[in-house]
């Protein structure tokens, strides 16, 4: 029999997340899932499972739960102080739990989003193959709320056999690699210079859907509307204000703005754990467009 997880806080703001619905967006459907997915992949290789099994995002810390069996738990993502049943335990590595323990989540030293993993995976119903919540379309379970019950699934692999993962600290400033984007002619010509010279700040308007940064604004050179087209995570779109919106794990599937540039994949789990007053900075990307 595998556990079941209830929730006793959900803290900010908690979901169970996993690696999205690839293959959907003619449908309208993002791929969305973790925000910050190497930390999810993490946290379930750390429990012995497909790094596609869902897990708990839990934004700022907060999160509690209490398990009503033994399991096998990783914490990953955003450091935060944690006690389980009542010990203080540590990012990075397997923990066992035992029957009606609970883990609570403090408030994270840096970074936004941490992940806990539970071996065999958060067993909610999938939709369109997925687990996770798409907090823009509405799709899949309603965010955690205090007396949520989650189950356990068998989804498992061999047992782990680390203690801990080496994981670089977070960064206080983090750097993110751009590549030029494919709307580059609709602003003057020093646009993409004034993103990669500026220091734009994460506004207290950001979440899953994008980060609305404050900086340097960026000038047109073509007015007038641009037909709605496709969007991906990355794209770094420029609303009339001139101030950019990093497209995140939620984002819409097509923008109507023009997109001046985007950042490189491996750097979006970096640009998710960059909680509002974050400054930030961009830097080329050697990576083609």
């Amino acid at each position: 029999m595998t556990p079941k997880l209830e929730v006793l806080a959900p803290g900010l703001f908690a979901t169970v997340q996993d690696l999205g619905r690839p293959g959907y967006t003619a449908l309208g459907v993002g791929r969305s899932g973790a925000a910050d997915r190497a930390a999810l992949r993490l946290a379930n290789r750390l429990v012995g499972n497909p790094e596609s099994n869902a897990a708990i995002e839990a934004t700022f810390g907060g999160l509690a739960v209490r398990f009503d069996g033994p399991a096998l738990v990783a914490l990953t993502g955003a450091p935060c102080p944690a006690r389980l049943g009542g010990r203080a335990i540590g990012p990075n590595a397997p923990v066992l739990v035992a029957a009606g323990d609970e883990l609570r989540l403090g408030v994270p030293e840096h970074g936004l989003r941490t992940y806990l993993a539970v071996r065999g995976g958060i067993d909610v119903p999938p939709v369109l193959g997925g687990r996770g919540t798409d907090t823009l379309s509405g799709l899949g379970p309603e965010p955690l709320t205090t007396g949520t019950t989650l189950p356990v699934g068998h989804r498992v692999l061999a047992w782990p056999t680390v203690d801990q993962a080496p994981c670089a600290a977070l960064q206080d400033e983090p750097v993110l690699r751009l590549i030029p984007g494919p709307r580059l002619d609709f602003f003057t010509a020093d646009a993409f210079g004034a993103l990669l010279s500026g220091r734009y700040v994460v506004s207290a308007e950001s979440n899953r859907v994008g980060l609305r940064l404050d900086g340097p604004a960026l000038s047109r050179a073509r007015t007038g509307e641009l037909p709605p087209e496709p969007a991906a995570p990355g794209a770094v779109q420029v609303p009339p204000s001139g101030q950019p919106i990093l497209f995140l794990a939620d984002h819409p599937v097509t923008g109507g703005y023009p997109v001046v540039a985007v950042v490189a994949e491996e750097d979006l789990g970096g640009a998710a754990q960059a909680r509002p007053g974050t400054r930030l900075r961009f830097v080329r990307s050697r990576l083609r467009a």
